[in-house]
């Protein structure tokens, strides 16, 4: 059975219509109730790509390593229209910086403080 808000959103329409004693009506009266009640971040392709679009990327100062992090775009991505940048760190994002000792992760995050210490030429 659906015993949760999320199991409401996560059925259809067709399948709740289908339970004995629920009405069209009912069926969208529950749905839009569990809406207001529990947003769990649904999102069309269209408002993904729009959220995608306030997105920039922050240089390194190296441009193959921009490369590298995602700064050349395939064909793949020009279909998809998900190259919007160039490369870089990614903002909206978490990046991780890993390695072996003396390699110059913390080399990279001085730069990236120095390079962007006046963020006021940052997107908005």
């Amino acid at each position: 059975g659906i015993c949760t808000i999320r199991g409401i959103q996560m059925t259809t329409r067709k399948k709740l219509g289908n339970i004995k004693g629920i009405s069209e009506a009912k069926v969208d009266k529950i749905k839009e109730a569990s809406q207001k009640l529990c947003d769990h971040g649904f999102l069309t392709a269209l408002e993904y790509s729009e959220k995608r679009r306030q997105c920039f990327r922050i240089s390194t100062g190296s441009e193959e390593l921009d490369k590298l992090l995602g700064g050349e775009c395939g064909a793949l991505s020009r279909l998809l229209l998900l190259c919007y940048f160039k490369g870089g760190i990614e903002s909206m994002a978490i990046t991780e910086v890993f390695g072996e000792f003396r390699t110059g992760k913390t080399q990279l995050s001085h730069t990236l403080c120095g390079l962007h210490s006046n963020h006021s030429k940052w997107p908005s």
